[in-house]
């Protein structure tokens, strides 16, 4: 795919470190929900600095939107994007992605992973068709959850949040064990989603073997 240089339209901060950032959308510009695409910044230095991020709008919308977290101590691409503003121009790459829907089940995400289900809840929240999905969201802190409100409202007690470095009312604690899946897992389903940090996925995929997952099953997606 050629690259395409587009103006950032808006950027606003969802938490203390997780931007989204909306830009132009160019014609005929196509992806499905869960993919992305790698991103640089057209300015000096720059340009072929490329990194990838989700994009988290519908396919069918005028805009492209991306929710992306920065890291600032590492000075690299996320930390220049928080010094964006309206009109700046950023260019896009590739597109691409492992994890598409591909029917009724559990995602399961950690912290940033959850940008490429962000879209698939969206694109079936916007079709009437979210079903019995459900989403296991793991974070350290309830400050870390991303767009908290949305996903309760498109999936009320099926979203489902857990924290490793907080206690909080209403929340679990701890991390995500093969004991807690089970308590939110059904004979009935058929599709597991997964992404977020290669170890948290390693760990998940085994923990879903041990019970009986078939491996074709999982679609996954290190993040």
């Amino acid at each position: 795919m050629k690259p395409y240089t587009v103006k950032v339209k808006s950027i606003q901060h969802l938490t203390y470190d997780v931007l989204q950032i909306v830009t132009e959308k160019p014609t005929h510009f196509r992806f499905t929900p869960g993919q992305a695409t790698e991103i640089s910044i057209n300015k000096d230095g720059w340009q072929n600095e490329k990194r990838p991020f989700t994009f988290t709008s519908l396919p069918d919308s005028a805009f492209l939107e991306f929710t992306i977290k920065t890291y600032p101590p590492h000075k690299g691409v996320t930390n220049q994007l928080l010094k964006l503003k309206k009109d700046d121009e950023l260019i896009l790459h590739d597109v691409f992605g492992a994890i598409t829907y591909k029917g009724e089940g559990i995602f399961i995400a950690g912290g940033a992973g959850v940008t490429p289900f962000i879209c698939i809840f969206r694109f079936l929240q916007s079709m009437k068709e979210t079903g019995n999905n459900k989403l296991i969201f793991a974070n350290k802190t309830k400050d870390d959850i991303i767009l908290e409100e949305e996903f309760k409202n498109m999936l009320g007690e099926n979203f489902i949040n857990i924290l490793s470095d907080e206690k909080a009312d209403d929340y679990a604690h701890g991390l995500i064990t093969e004991d807690f899946i089970k308590i939110h897992i059904s004979n009935s389903v058929k599709k597991i989603y997964i992404c977020g940090p290669p170890p948290m996925m390693d760990s998940i995929e085994k923990q879903l073997i041990h019970l009986n997952i078939d491996k074709k099953n999982i679609i996954e997606e290190a993040f």
